[in-house]
């Protein structure tokens, strides 16, 4: 029989079981399959396809996964909430990893779990001719293990509730990468943008400390400083949003008219 690994593999999973950083490329604007050439371009390994942020036709993303596979570019997607009705669609049409933003519980945990993997860990439905095997048609019992080998299943911590509970959610069968979010946790702790806060700080300690214990990948995204991002993954960070495809376009159009500005003055 042919190894799930042989048939399709995700990039992003064979680097963190490596032992290696897996940085991802934010995408809120851009529309077409560009961006993941950019992504391949800067030195990216993911893209992270922020629905929960952002209008996207699913037909869009699905064009975009697809160029991103093609690429070696994993296509991941933030969808709103572990109630999404859209991540069968998504996972059916390209779309490698599935992240769930607000996972406060163990429950909420399970219920991610049981949206993205097959049976019998999860439910998801089954269907044929899936874009990662060309369309190709591939028996059941190849298809469907390698698939599941090759998705990628991220829990987002992003409230002092999903600390408390964060033991009980990174030891969920089927989770790959406990991610916090630090914007979202320091504005639910009442600290906007406060990212040395002692409270940040031990809840980065928890929340790497669950996920060493359960053998599966740390990450970490909102603070967009460099040097911090840098500090991150020194401390255990595996997987690392960089920056927006927004972000990125306004921090270097600001960089090039105040460099022309500069140069006038001078």
């Amino acid at each position: 029989m042919t190894t799930p690994g042989a048939l399709f593999s995700n990039p992003v999973k064979e680097k963190l079981a490596a032992g290696g950083v897996a940085l991802g490329l934010g995408v809120r604007m851009s529309r077409s399959a560009e961006i993941a050439r950019i992504a391949r371009a800067t030195g990216h390994d993911f893209l992270f396809i922020d629905v929960q942020h952002s209008l996207f036709g699913l037909e869009t993303i699905g064009h975009i996964a697809q160029a991103a596979i093609a690429l070696g570019i994993a296509p991941l997607a933030r969808v709103r909430s572990v109630g999404d009705q859209d991540v069968q669609a998504l996972l059916d049409n390209g779309i490698t990893g599935i992240v769930y933003p607000d996972v406060n519980t163990a429950e909420q945990a399970r219920q991610a779990v049981a949206a993205v993997r097959f049976g019998p860990l999860g439910r998801r439905s089954v269907t044929g001719g899936y874009p990662y095997f060309d369309y190709r048609g591939v028996p059941p019992k190849e298809a469907l293990p390698a698939i599941d080998a090759a998705t990628l299943l991220v829990c987002m911590i992003e409230t002092r509730e999903g600390v408390a509970n964060v033991e009980a959610i990174a030891a969920t069968p089927g989770i790959d990468v406990i991610h916090i979010g630090m914007n979202d946790l320091l504005t639910n702790m009442g600290k906007p943008g406060q990212y040395q806060d002692p409270e940040l700080q031990a809840a980065v300690d928890r929340v790497l400390a669950a996920c060493r214990a359960n053998k599966i990948a740390f990450g970490c995204g909102g603070n967009r400083d460099p040097k911090a991002q840098a500090a991150i993954i020194r401390r255990g960070a595996q997987f690392l949003t960089t920056q927006t495809d927004i972000g990125l376009l306004s921090a270097g159009a600001n960089a090039w008219t105040s460099g022309i500005r500069a140069a006038l003055d001078g």
